[in-house]
């Protein structure tokens, strides 16, 4: 079986590739591939909600980029504590109806348990500001966001002697010694009084206001850790949602990291943790920067390995999958000195972290960001995409000139759609990685099927709708799609927040190497095409009192099926916004007025000339609105 996926996902395209060392002889058949992607056209991968009850990833600030590159403590200004945790967290940006965690990494709790043998914060170095965990997660909860903590599967080897609450059951019981790892061993699974711990702990967390714990070093997985780790730990994951059931609060299980997705491993994640880590640290570790682009390739090239073995798993289709991923901290915060990314790069890692519908936890220094590193984490307008792709995640699809357009092998060129929703909504992007060197480092498609790109110039990056599974007469197809470029990437990708208009069969754009452009796509039906309406309105804005000036905008419309005789209603669907512009008036106690104007335009089709009369025509009507209101401001 796990041939079978490696071949599918893209990791050995060939059975006789000597790159891969393979025995194998025979290349897959073009007939085999083309059912491939014949059958991944018509599949849309959803989210479900999570085994903890969560339908989104957790977003948030996490300590661990600062804590392993000490030299990045002096720009700002860090040490870890509770402190500077909370001048972190307190300036994330909160979006209602989404949960966001300041996330203590590894070093905040003691080496040894207290008289039951449980995981306990170091109060007297750590969390000394607000005098205890406790007090810190008050202030957490009192800015709107929450806290969580970092855990390892088993218990302390020092607290062999202790009793587990509620029991007569020393913890040295039912410890397995046969490995010690991180001044731990792991359990005797099945034994009485494990279950016990667990909730003792869990229980213990929660009374000190904890809402979500990262399990790291879980096994089968956690490979290349620097010691002998126990070789299955998969049991500590249903151990702690069974304790957080049994403790009766809500709290995340995150675990890490780089986990076996093959049952039946699959199956003990899915059911019980909401996060799983896909691949090591994207982090450096002991420079002067947090990450480099080189480890943001190689999470993206684990999350397209991850997507892609629940797409093309038949077995896999029946079900939403039921557990998001966990690409680690994002490091788009700060200038490239600090974050060791160009700002092309950064997009690149926000789109696809976005893309994916993973979580959305920083480690970049808060209290540093430039201009960029904010917009990238607070835009509403991508945030608003997140949204989206908490249940539609991206997939990948081989642009134009690939050997297999369509397919989801890893090459350097490439295409990624989420969706479409049923209500006609999709997500693509399309990148150009560049000619870095780290897919072939990890024995990729793009290297057996010679498709690794060394030309380090802008590349047209295009696409058939068709091979993105959309086009016209397809299952998900439509005869058009009105895109809008939520992020042009900072580079050759065009300008962030626009209009593009309509794309019949082809998504396309020039993008240099690093770049990245994410785009919205909204189906139009044929209806749409050939016939609508621009609606122009004046709608007040405030209510200011009467001796104040009163803040109005004209909006102008574009709607589909209005009859000429009518106003648009709720149930109306907008194609798109022609025109929004700001108006103030100028006369004393009168406040915006409700006016409305319409245009009736045949023959629609959302093309440059058709875009440009309606505009010229809605600056006529602001004109004559203006004159006969003495409104006072420009055009």
């Amino acid at each position: 079986m796990k041939l079978l996926f490696h071949l599918l996902t893209g990791i050995a395209p060939l059975f006789n590739s000597p790159a891969l060392g393979s025995p194998f002889t025979k290349r897959i058949s073009n007939t085999t591939m083309l059912a491939i992607v014949q059958t991944q056209q018509f599949f849309v991968p959803t989210y479900a909600t999570s085994a903890g009850g969560f339908s989104t990833a957790a977003r948030g600030w996490n300590s661990f980029g600062l804590q392993a590159n000490p030299s990045t403590y002096k720009t700002a200004g860090f040490d870890f504590n509770d402190y500077h945790f909370a001048q972190q967290c307190d300036l994330m940006v909160l979006t209602s109806g989404y949960d966001y965690y300041c996330s203590i990494d590894s070093g905040w709790s003691l080496n040894g348990g207290d008289q039951y043998g449980r995981i306990v914060p170091d109060n007297a170095n750590i969390f000394t500001w607000y005098k205890s965990l406790a007090g810190f997660a008050d202030h957490a909860h009192s800015q709107g966001y929450k806290v969580g903590i970092y855990l390892l599967p088993g218990a302390f080897v020092g607290d062999g002697e202790t009793t587990i609450e509620n029991t007569t059951i020393k913890i040295g019981d039912v410890l397995d010694t046969s490995v010690t790892y991180n001044l731990r061993q792991a359990f005797h699974w099945s034994a009485d009084g494990v279950q016990q711990w667990h909730d003792s702990v869990v229980c213990n967390l929660a009374s000190m206001g904890v809402d979500m714990i990262k399990l790291d070093y879980i096994t089968p997985g956690s490979p290349n850790a620097g010691e002998i780790l126990p070789a299955d730990t998969s049991q500590s994951v249903a151990n702690y949602r069974q304790a957080i059931k049994d403790c009766g609060v809500t709290m995340r299980l995150d675990i890490s990291w780089g986990l076996d997705r093959d049952e039946p491993e699959w199956d003990v994640w899915k059911a019980n943790a909401d996060t799983l880590r896909l691949d090591t640290d994207v982090n450096n570790d002991g420079k002067s920067t947090f990450t480099s682009f080189d480890a943001v390739q190689r999470v993206i090239e684990a999350y397209r390995v991850f997507i892609t073995q629940q797409t093309l798993d038949p077995t896999r289709q029946t079900t939403p999958i039921a557990i998001r991923p966990d690409m680690d901290d994002t490091y788009i915060g700060n200038p490239q000195s600090l974050s060791g990314l160009s700002d092309v790069q950064r997009y690149t890692m926000a789109i696809h972290w976005i893309g994916a519908g993973a979580n959305l936890i920083t480690g970049s220094d808060q209290t540093t960001r430039d201009t960029l590193g904010y917009m990238l984490m607070y835009d509403e307008e991508a945030l608003a995409i997140a949204a989206f792709t908490a249940t539609y995640p991206m997939q990948p699809r081989n642009p134009t000139g690939s050997p297999t357009v369509g397919g989801s092998d890893a090459l350097q060129l490439q295409a990624w759609i989420a969706g479409p929703s049923p209500d006609g909504t999709a997500v693509v992007v399309l990148a150009n990685y560049g000619s870095d060197s780290h897919l072939s480092k990890r024995e990729s498609a793009c290297v057996a099927l010679g498709t690794c790109p060394t030309d380090s110039s802008e590349q047209l990056v295009t696409i058939p709708l068709t091979a993105l599974g959309i086009g016209a007469g397809m299952e998900n197809g439509a005869d058009a799609w009105d895109v809008r470029r939520v992020w042009g990437g900072g580079g050759s990708g065009g300008p962030d927040h626009t209009d593009i208009g309509n794309w019949t069969d082809t998504a396309y754009c020039n993008l240099g190497p690093g770049e990245s452009v994410l785009y919205k796509f909204s189906k139009v039906d044929s209806r749409e095409v050939g016939g609508c309406r621009c609606w122009t309105s004046i709608q007040r804005t405030s209510d200011k009192s009467y001796d104040e000036w009163t803040n109005c905008k004209v909006v102008a419309l574009l709607f589909k099926d209005l009859d000429d005789d009518k106003s648009p209603s709720h149930e109306t669907q907008i194609i798109e916004t022609i025109f929004v512009k700001p108006l103030q008036l100028s006369r004393s106690k009168e406040f915006c007025p409700y006016y409305n104007h319409h245009v009736v335009k045949r023959n629609c089709n959302l093309n440059a000339r058709s875009r440009v009369e309606m505009v010229v025509t809605v600056a006529n009507f602001v004109k004559n609105f203006k004159e006969a209101k003495h409104v006072e401001s420009d055009d």
